[in-house]
């Protein structure tokens, strides 16, 4: 993948000098973790170390899944720490209270946005609260009857419907369902691999995606991107296996759709106090209407990644990006 932007040589060059001094501080990307994506978060901090090195930083990683993590970053001096950890456990404010606690610098979101983002009834609940669009819902109840929750959730949001657990990411467990038999099979599924989940109204249409960078006054939507999995959606596998998606940049809108998916991805991010970087996604029917679906809190880095596509798309180089996280860390405390 080609990058626009300014070359290397020329960003290094033109960097303010602030910006020289944040690659001078002892950064760690903290990747890997012991969650469900832990490959793909993997893969997210391999690219975003070579990216520092490039720009100039000597980062370090650090493995979370190690019991000694801390002390490592402890013993390292680590004055800012890169968050590319991905999925339950490293996203849901659970590290980000534990870097609290040890008064780190870290990016990404706090404590509180970060729990929302990753718990997908919340999320609605927030959202709703705003008027912003997302599918209608019913969540399962572990104290009550399955079967009869079934049997509600398709009365109520019809077939076909969606079966999510309430807090993973990267669509891990997410199924479409079309009959009620089914259905019962895997809300069963669900709430045993994952302990909570939820039925969703299923909505047809396009599957889009917006970055959102900056903080404050600086925050902005990158260019809107069309998702065509070649699987039923875009799920796992068409995330993170080359081949099984196109990506549409920027996504085919009008312009007044455009603007209005972007409005509505910047006021999620806002709702949930998010900081620094995120990503929404949605659905937009055939009518045109958009439908927030869940915000990622810490957008994936990978080389298929849907944030770096967007963000090269908008003139931002891959390296520019991971600066631009990396810096808005330190505004947090401004």
């Amino acid at each position: 993948m080609s990058f626009h932007g300014p070359a290397m040589e020329d960003l290094r060059i033109e960097m303010p000098k602030k910006k020289e001094q944040l690659l001078k501080k002892r950064i760690a990307v903290l990747m890997g973790g012991k969650s469900a994506e832990r490959q793909v978060s993997l893969r997210s901090g391999a690219r975003v170390i070579t990216a520092l090195q490039n720009l100039g930083a000597n980062p370090i990683s650090i493995d979370p899944i190690d019991e000694d993590w801390i002390d490592q970053m402890r013993a390292a001096s680590i004055e800012i720490a890169f968050l590319a950890l991905h999925g339950k456990g490293c996203e849901d404010g659970t590290i980000q209270g534990v870097l609290d606690s040890f008064e780190f610098t870290y990016t990404g979101s706090g404590v509180l946005a970060s729990a929302l983002a990753m718990d997908k009834v919340m999320t609605k609940r927030v959202l709703s609260t705003i008027n912003i669009p997302t599918p209608d819902y019913l969540s399962m109840d572990a104290a009550l009857d399955l079967e009869a929750q079934c049997e509600e959730a398709a009365d109520r949001l019809g077939l076909p419907l969606v079966v999510k657990p309430t807090s993973e990411g990267s669509s891990i467990g997410v199924s479409i369902v079309a009959e009620l038999s089914e259905l019962k099979r895997v809300a069963r599924k669900t709430q045993h691999q994952f302990g909570a989940g939820f039925f969703e109204q299923y909505i047809q249409g396009k599957e889009v995606t917006v970055g959102l960078l900056g903080v404050k006054k600086e925050l902005r939507a990158l260019p809107v991107l069309e998702l065509v999995p070649k699987r039923e959606f875009y799920d796992y596998e068409a995330k993170y296996t080359e081949g099984l998606t196109e990506f549409i940049l920027p996504a085919r809108l009008s312009d007044g759709l455009t603007k209005c998916v972007q409005e509505i991805a910047i006021n999620t991010h806002k709702a949930l106090g998010c900081w620094g970087v995120s990503r929404v996604d949605m659905l937009i029917d055939a009518d045109g209407q958009p439908y927030v679906t869940e915000l990622n809190s810490l957008p994936g880095l990978t080389e298929l990644s849907d944030l770096p596509a967007q963000a090269n798309e908008a003139g931002i180089s891959y390296e520019e990006l991971v600066l631009e996280i990396l810096a808005s860390a330190l505004m947090r405390k401004m």
